[in-house]
């Protein structure tokens, strides 16, 4: 499938700049990639993005698909290429590693229902559904060698079982505290966002823990019909291309499973790359085909004609699984 370079070259300049990076290799010294990157940085929307980060941590966080919650727009931010140099990033980084739980957590403020094991008000915490993010975002930020994100991010990766990352979350919840699963079950989306995490780390991605990790997501994959695990299903809606990588859906789960070593050339991950490389219109372009309603001005958040930030993650999650191409 040939990759529609020069239609990504005249979208919005994130775009561009990831674009001649992630596709065509270009080196951050390069001069277009210098431009296209001064140009994302002061572009208006992300600028706006940057702005709602500077009340970090924001209002409560009550479900984790959330997708105008401010994890999510620091997660998008880090993910375009933005970093701790650019202006305000560091005054929110530095807001961020400023609330750690007793365990060196990072927390968000979050509001959890008491039927579901919170105390209905709003509080400190951390989950394995929001935490790992957090780490991602920071480290891809450029922090991953500070010692409070390494000490993170060694902490979370503890908690790793044999069947991938179970659901948990911090102490102050009790020990009970569990989603709608079972105990000896993985929830996908904390597995997921664990995996994510582990990219930004030299030497993680080829762990027992990474692997253990990749493998229960692609067992899932291949039990899809049978098992549904905190009611995580990879079904109709899983399969739908959608951005920014907010959810548990088949857009991000192959952009984290592309990257890891254990998963290359796995017939699970092919299958997947086979019916993503489906979904393709004339000329290599690809639409969304589901959207975040808190996303609507931007180009992948409608489904009326093709995404360019849509396309690109595409083609190089296709690139990364067929090399060459």
């Amino acid at each position: 499938m040939e990759v529609p370079v020069q239609w990504l070259m005249e979208g919005p300049s994130w775009v561009r700049y990831r674009t001649l990076v992630d596709l065509l290799g270009r080196g951050e010294d390069d001069g277009a990639v210098c431009s296209s990157r001064e140009d994302a940085v002061s572009d208006p929307a992300v600028l706006k993005l940057v702005t709602d980060l500077r009340n970090w941590p924001g209002y409560p966080l009550q479900r984790h698909n959330d997708a105008r919650h401010p994890l999510h727009k620091l997660a998008f931010l880090a993910d375009i290429g933005l970093n701790n140099d650019d202006p305000w990033i560091s005054g929110i980084t530095t807001s961020i590693m400023e609330d750690i739980s007793q365990e060196g957590v990072f927390q968000i403020t979050v509001n959890i229902p008491t039927r579901f094991g919170g105390s209905g008000e709003d509080e400190h915490a951390w989950m394995l559904c929001d935490a790992p993010l957090a780490v991602y975002s920071l480290a891809r930020l450029g922090l991953a060698d500070h010692p409070m994100v390494k000490h993170a991010m060694g902490y979370l990766v503890g908690l790793v079982e044999d069947y991938g990352w179970p659901c948990a979350a911090s102490s102050r919840f009790g020990e009970n505290f569990r989603g709608p699963g079972r105990k000896g079950d993985p929830c996908p989306y904390a597995t997921l966002l664990m995996l994510r995490a582990l990219t930004q780390f030299p030497g993680l991605s080829d762990s027992p823990a990474g692997r253990e990790g990749a493998f229960a997501l692609l067992d899932l994959w291949k039990d899809r019909k049978q098992r549904r695990p905190y009611l995580f299903a990879m079904g109709t809606h899983f399969n739908r291309l959608k951005a920014p990588l907010i959810w548990y859906d088949i857009l991000h789960v192959m952009e984290v499973l592309s990257q890891f070593p254990c998963a290359s050339g796995d017939p699970r991950l092919l299958e997947m790359a086979e019916l993503l490389a489906q979904k393709s219109g004339e000329g290599g372009v690809f639409k969304a085909e589901s959207i975040w309603k808190a996303w609507s001005d931007w180009e992948f958040g409608q489904k009326r004609t093709p995404s360019r930030w849509i396309t690109l993650l595409t083609h190089r999650i296709l690139c990364r699984i067929q090399p060459g191409s």
